[in-house]
């Protein structure tokens, strides 16, 4: 067991620190709107049972209510119809939840242009620079997005918002060795998505690939371009499309 206490050791130290990429889960997280023809998620809510009263004299319990994908949330494949006959998210094997990560910078071009896509040959400048995307891992996207999460106009900007050319999300499912696709938007693809070919790349490749999806992430700016390691815990809904989830990252300082 010294790979395990080493690991335990070095939390102690602060030699690796945990970095936490999740935003908090309450009544004013963002939530998509999609046009009014179609079903709506909803918005978390809690419904308090008791709270050292009668109706429990010791104890303080919720119920709560939203969608699964709300908030920092993961993407099961099933989620999307490319992905129809993929796991649910309780099928989801849990050593994938546990994997090496790496942070591709895309900030500079999304202070320009909001609606600023990643394409292929941002991701092999980032190779040449940085080595190969890690086999089995998360490729996270960072582009500063996070700094409007606090105010769910700005946030969600119209449908104004970053994300992936349709080559790329192609390339990503097809060719390139990573697990799954993590951003700091509320959903993985751009906000002009709808209007590609096929709409919604990144879900449809990705997902329809068996690969995964994180989004709403916080905090990449802590990251190292390379090595750190990501934490991913959804709950195990049964015939779930995927699940509010709590992100974390090992960082090694």
């Amino acid at each position: 067991m010294t790979l395990l206490s080493d690991l335990v050791a070095a939390l102690d130290a602060g030699t690796i620190e945990v970095v936490d990429l999740t935003a908090p889960l309450s009544p004013a997280t963002p939530i998509i709107a999609l046009p009014e023809q179609f079903g709506q998620t909803s918005r978390f809510g809690l419904a308090e049972i008791s709270r050292y009263d009668d109706a429990g004299p010791a104890w303080y319990w919720n119920n709560f209510t939203t969608g699964e994908h709300t908030g920092t949330h993961f993407d099961a494949p099933i989620h999307w119809v490319t992905g129809r006959d993929l796991p649910d998210v309780s099928r989801v094997p849990a050593r994938d939840l546990l994997a090496p990560a790496v942070v591709l910078d895309f900030t500079a071009r999304v202070a320009d242009d909001p609606d600023a896509l990643l394409e292929v040959a941002d991701i092999e400048a980032w190779q040449e620079e940085h080595g190969p995307l890690p086999a089995g891992g998360w490729l996270l996207v960072r582009t500063g997005w996070d700094a409007r999460s606090d105010d769910d106009t700005a946030y969600l900007n119209a449908g104004r918002t970053p994300g992936m050319s349709v080559a790329c999300a192609k390339w990503l499912a097809e060719e390139a060795p990573v697990r799954g696709v993590g951003v700091e938007t509320v959903g993985t693809d751009a906000g002009a998505a709808h209007s590609f070919d096929p709409p919604f790349p990144c879900h449809s490749y990705l997902l329809g690939a068996g690969k995964y999806g994180l989004t709403q992430l916080r905090n990449l700016a802590l990251l190292p371009p390379t090595g750190a390691v990501l934490v991913a815990g959804p709950l195990p809904i049964v015939d779930g499309s995927g699940s509010p989830c709590r992100v974390l990252a090992l960082v090694e300082r």
